[in-house]
């Protein structure tokens, strides 16, 4: 009994951290700021920046559309019998911009 409670309490924790990260992702800043400090503020916070460019102007005259979230890559360990621990190796996080 006591296994099956623990995989679910860990199965429970594992589903909850994508969501986490895509509040993160959906809170940062959008149109109000450039571009520049967008990328920089959410490289910052941890994420890996892919920049999707709609035009041709330069892109510190471009402004922000959306920020989506991406790929979170993440490993599980137990380190011998211990709980599953879930780390976060990386963050992805789309932004686009119009220009």
């Amino acid at each position: 009994m006591k296994k099956y409670l623990l995989m679910m309490l860990t199965t429970g924790a594992v589903a909850v951290v994508p969501l986490i990260h895509v509040s993160e992702a959906t809170a940062a800043p959008t149109a109000s700021t450039t571009v520049e400090d967008t990328v920089t503020e959410l490289t910052r916070a941890g994420f890996h920046v892919i920049v999707n460019r709609t035009g041709a102007a330069p892109l510190a005259q471009c402004t922000v559309t959306a920020v989506r979230s991406g790929q979170t890559y993440s490993t599980k360990d137990s380190r011998g019998g211990d709980p599953i621990v879930t780390t976060v190796l990386s963050k992805v996080v789309y932004v686009d911009a119009s220009c």
